[in-house]
């Protein structure tokens, strides 16, 4: 697998999100066992609320690809959420199968403190992380002041 390839679409992704002074800009992709990508999304690109991961695993329910896919995302999927009626990110990809996941950056404790690494891990999800990635995935994040 290509992690340097996935996580450098990731960021260009996370570019493409309308920036927020109240959530992370992410960007997020979804690769198969051949390498071939299944989705793609980030922040705020369909919904004001909607986070990178979430948008890439829409529609893709029973998807049975997912079971050996790679979840590609410049930040640590988020363990809460503010939006109290919307599942986390790490849910959403607990329930979708997915066993690897590939970061750049965890997130900081700047709205919430997130421990999606611990809980991918905890539920025997490989986490892979792309520390390399991290400055471009902070700077899609600058007007946050982190």
């Amino acid at each position: 697998m290509d992690h340097g390839r996935w996580m450098s679409h990731a960021v260009d992704l996370a570019r493409r999100s309308p920036r927020s002074y109240r959530a992370f800009t992410v960007g997020a992709v979804l690769v198969d066992a051949a390498g071939q990508p299944i989705a793609a999304g980030w922040s705020r690109d369909n919904d004001p609320l909607v986070h990178a991961e979430e948008s890439a695993l829409a529609g893709l329910t029973g998807d049975p690809r997912l079971a050996a896919a790679t979840l590609y995302s410049t930040l640590e999927p988020c363990s809460k959420r503010t939006a109290a009626s919307r599942p986390p990110c790490t849910s959403l990809i607990l329930a979708a199968g997915i066993r690897r996941v590939v970061i750049a950056w965890r997130e900081p404790d700047l709205f919430v403190t997130c421990e999606g690494v611990a809980l991918l891990t905890g539920a025997g999800v490989e986490v892979v992380e792309l520390p390399e990635f991290a400055a471009g995935a902070r700077a899609v994040n600058a007007h946050l002041g982190v």
